[in-house]
């Protein structure tokens, strides 16, 4: 079965992250190492870095993820932006690498009118410019995120994702993170066998299953090819339980981590829901 889990708060510290996941028996985890929607954060300390490595060790050998800020737009029109992006990309990575997280997640980001072609070049350029400021990071992957398609937002084709590993100077370091909601919004169906084998073949074709490293787990509040981004509980959004039953018995993916993103309250109880159902969904 896959290593389901979700993305867990780091209130009170980073180590607690461990303990939240460990309440709804997670075997993956996702969490923000500083405040997404802040350009400016500490380093990691050293008190931080030993009581996250003795939490991840007392909880398991499972994997986690950091998903980048919000903020960053790597192909952003605006210079200015882009520096700060460059910049807390390579922050991130640099305190990843201190807490021995091995992926980041990041949103390709957005063109900002400009056009795709002109986004996409942006973002391999500064793209470039954020892992060459982290040497220290060099065993930390960007994990390129699937994006719904809203507004000007890179990445809900799959070729956009192609195009930045072909083109990054470090396409060694890059890898995908695919979000079922995101793909289903795109357009690209995976309800039934028909549709998940195409899809998947589509996915291969253009980037190669092997890049695939890490999924958000996500039901749809909107319909396929809708580019509406809008997280639900499994099962109960557009995209069914026969979708996630194609993905979770899919053997290819029977250890990559799996982590939800759906709303719940300080109790944890809606993710405890969803990953009961998803865990049936994989028998």
């Amino acid at each position: 079965m896959a290593l389901l889990g979700a993305h867990m708060s780091v209130a009170g510290g980073l180590h607690l992250a461990f303990a939240r996941i460990g309440k709804v028996r997670g075997r993956a985890l996702q969490i923000f190492t500083r405040n997404q929607r802040q350009w400016q954060a500490a380093p990691v300390s050293a008190e931080e870095q030993a009581l996250f490595a003795a939490a991840w060790q007392e909880w398991g050998p499972w994997p986690v993820a950091a998903h980048n800020s919000y903020l960053i737009n790597l192909a952003s029109p605006a210079k200015e932006v882009r520096d700060k992006s460059v910049a807390a990309l390579a922050a991130e990575l640099t305190r990843c690498a201190a807490l021995a997280i091995p992926f980041v997640i990041m949103h390709p980001g957005s063109h900002g009118g400009d056009g795709i072609a002109a986004g996409l070049q942006r973002l391999v350029e500064h793209l470039d410019r954020a892992l060459d400021l982290a040497p220290e990071a060099d065993q930390v992957m960007v994990l390129l995120e699937n994006t719904a398609g809203q507004g000007n937002a890179l990445g809900a084709d799959l070729a956009d994702i192609a195009f930045i590993i072909n083109h990054a100077s470090h396409g060694r370091r890059l890898g995908v993170c695919l979000d079922t909601c995101h793909l289903f919004a795109a357009g690209y169906d995976f309800r039934t066998p028909a549709a998940y084998r195409q899809t998947m073949a589509e996915f291969d074709r253009l980037i190669g299953l092997d890049r695939l490293r890490f999924f958000h787990i996500n039901d749809s509040k909107k319909g396929l090819g809708s580019r509406v981004d809008r997280h639900e509980h499994i099962g109960r959004g557009a995209i069914g339980l026969d979708g996630f039953r194609q993905l979770l018995t899919d053997p290819r993916f029977e250890n990559h981590p799996m982590t939800l993103e759906t709303p719940k309250g300080e109790d944890l109880a809606e993710d405890k829901v969803n990953l009961r159902v998803l865990r049936a969904c994989a028998l």
